[in-house]
């Protein structure tokens, strides 16, 4: 039998109903510090990982996770074209980190109305597009038709270049291309799509790509470029590096060698700007894993000298130091899990009204985002609370050692 445990439980859950437990002020006060602090961190960190979620889920969603595209030196949005041949599609699909790939074209235009006109950059999609992202954003209307685009012209616009240009599903606007002659074309929006994601929702409309292949006097096989979509975003470097390597060696039949650059290399301003977030995430876990242990160790200090009579007893007995001192360590554990219990249940409380009614809102020209988002990570939870339990522990070890100094004939007299 484990007497110390015995003892810990003892006065942790006292003798009887009437008996006086351990719930003076300041453990009340510690218990509700572990549990504050650890509810902070859990919330901190599904906070942060959601937003890096979310914010990354738009960047991919308009540009994938890796572009294949001719090796230049031109920046603009008017790409100089590769071939697609069946020799490149086999390549990319015997790739078993590849899960998605597809063609596309863009091109820059002028939208004009009879009120107001808008540069933006029309992109071509094939039928083997994946519509996923723009069917979780679009606010009105339908997805473009593969069947159709030819015939209708079909395009989808973002709500901000609706706005501007006072359009809506249903309407027809005429786009204008700089180049020799100049050319223009009418569209019919099929449909409207909101990302909050100011940069590219003022940019991008979406079209058939046939439509700008026929402008550019392009053959069927050639277009801007290849989007790429990989299985595990995690291994997303490892990936685009042996993509580049396998591109680098490989020859279109207008003898382009293929450039292969990662979403991360496409906008490098963004996901370093969301890297920087994780350095907030450890700041507040520190902050929070300091405050929390220290409420524990002043816990542990009142507990100490409210059982100073008990110490002496138990070392008049002949008990050990180190015996008593297990004594405390297992009631701070006690004391430890309750609150880590109350910090989790009002973390994942938050968190789950929060992702189920958007109650906190944010500003989508500065947070690219409409609410505060939450990703409930079970990993991420179980680690953070088995790390506070250690922390919390660990700072436990120096307070315990105040019962070495208590004398078993000073302490009986203790009051």
């Amino acid at each position: 039998m484990n007497a110390e445990l015995f003892i810990a439980r003892r006065i942790y859950k006292g003798d009887k109903k009437n008996d006086k437990r351990v719930s003076s002020p300041a453990i009340k006060i510690a218990i509700a510090g572990i549990a504050l602090g650890l509810a902070v961190m859990i919330v901190a960190v599904c906070i942060i990982v959601g937003f890096k979620k979310e914010v990354r889920a738009k960047v991919v969603g308009f540009g994938s996770h890796i572009q294949i595209t001719a090796f230049e030196s031109n920046s603009s949005y008017e790409h100089s074209p590769i071939a697609f041949s069946d020799t490149l599609a086999s390549i990319l699909t015997a790739n078993p980190d590849i899960r998605h790939f597809q063609e596309f074209i863009t091109k820059p235009a002028i939208i004009k109305t009879d009120d107001d006109f808008m540069g933006v950059v029309l992109k071509g999609v094939s039928e083997k597009y994946d519509w996923e992202f723009f069917k979780k954003n679009l606010l009105e209307g339908t997805i473009i038709q593969a069947n159709d685009t030819i015939t209708a012209n079909q395009a989808i616009i973002s709500k901000e270049i609706a706005d501007k240009l006072r359009l809506k599903t249903g309407d027809s606007f005429t786009c204008y291309f700089v180049q020799e002659p100049v050319r223009a074309r009418r569209f019919h929006i099929s449909g409207i799509y909101s990302t909050n994601f100011e940069d590219y929702d003022k940019l991008y409309v979406i079209v058939g790509n046939e439509i700008l292949s026929s402008l550019n006097g392009w053959d069927s096989d050639m277009v801007s470029g290849i989007e790429v979509l990989v299985r595990d975003y995690d291994n997303l470097d490892r990936i685009a590096q042996d993509l580049f390597f396998d591109m680098a060696s490989y020859k279109d039949r207008l003898g382009n060698a293929l450039y292969t650059r990662s979403i991360k290399d496409i906008n490098p301003m963004i996901f370093n700007w969301l890297n920087l977030l994780d350095m907030n995430v450890w700041v507040i876990i520190i902050l929070m894993l300091v405050v929390s242990g220290f409420t524990m160790i002043s816990g542990l200090l009142i507990i100490i000298l409210e059982r100073t009579n008990m110490i002496g007893m138990l070392k008049s007995m002949g008990a050990r130091d180190f015996s008593i001192r297990k004594v405390f360590l297992y009631l701070s554990a006690f004391l430890i899990g309750q609150g880590m219990l109350w910090g989790n249940i009002i973390a994942l409380a938050f968190c789950l009204i929060q992702d189920k009614f958007q109650l906190l809102k944010l500003d989508p020209s500065t947070y690219y985002l409409s609410a505060v988002p939450v990703d409930l990570n079970p990993l991420y939870i179980i680690l953070l609370n088995i790390g506070t339990l250690v922390v919390s522990l660990l700072m436990m070890i120096g307070p315990s050692y105040l019962v070495a100094k208590i004398t078993p004939a000073k302490s009986i007299r203790f009051e």
